[in-house]
């Protein structure tokens, strides 16, 4: 049987590490939308178990759904077109939305997602992203809550995968380039 962890280089964030920042995040957004009932959108498939996790530090009604789009397909780099693969299940129109995503890179895909939603005459719209890129390539759309700024590493783990494996690690951690740059050749 393969263990995943011989696969990474090193771990970033360790498990408690993003235990606490979750915590503070939920604290954070708690304060800003009390009073408000918000939908929380998760960007599957990677920010699942961030937003699960996210969703319990937080100590109001929240509604959960989903989007599903496409960037990367298995490259390790975002391919500049997207699409949606799964659209959200309920109206947000007048709804106070805050988007859950696993990690910010180009900010393309965001960016796509932002604008979407914004279409939909939502009552507000703020971001809340696990990791961001120290070297966004592009300026994308401000980000409200973040809970890593990171380098520019290609980082697995905690939802975030590779080829579709490593989401179950519990910790962020980056990828052996080895182990994905013989394929970019």
């Amino acid at each position: 049987m393969r263990d995943l962890n011989h696969d990474v280089a090193r771990i970033l964030i360790p498990r408690d590490s993003l235990s606490q920042r979750i915590h503070e995040l939920g604290q954070q957004i708690t304060a800003d939308y009390h009073g408000k009932d918000p939908v929380l959108v998760g960007v599957l498939k990677g920010a699942v178990v961030f937003m699960v996790d996210l969703a319990r530090a937080i100590s109001l009604p929240v509604e959960l759904d989903f989007m599903a789009v496409s960037s990367y397909g298995a490259s390790t780099q975002s391919t500049g077109v997207v699409r949606i693969l799964k659209d959200l299940d309920r109206s947000i129109g007048g709804r106070d939305v805050l988007v859950v995503e696993d990690i910010v890179d180009s900010g393309l895909t965001l960016r796509y997602i932002v604008d979407n939603l914004c279409d939909r005459r939502p009552a507000s719209l703020r971001i809340c992203a696990l990791l961001r890129k120290q070297k966004a390539r592009t300026p994308g759309p401000e980000i409200d809550y973040v809970g890593f700024e990171i380098p520019d590493d290609f980082v697995v783990g905690y939802g975030l995968d590779y080829a579709e494996q490593y989401r179950n690690l519990p910790y962020i951690g980056v990828l052996r380039p080895e182990l994905y740059e013989r394929e970019q050749v």
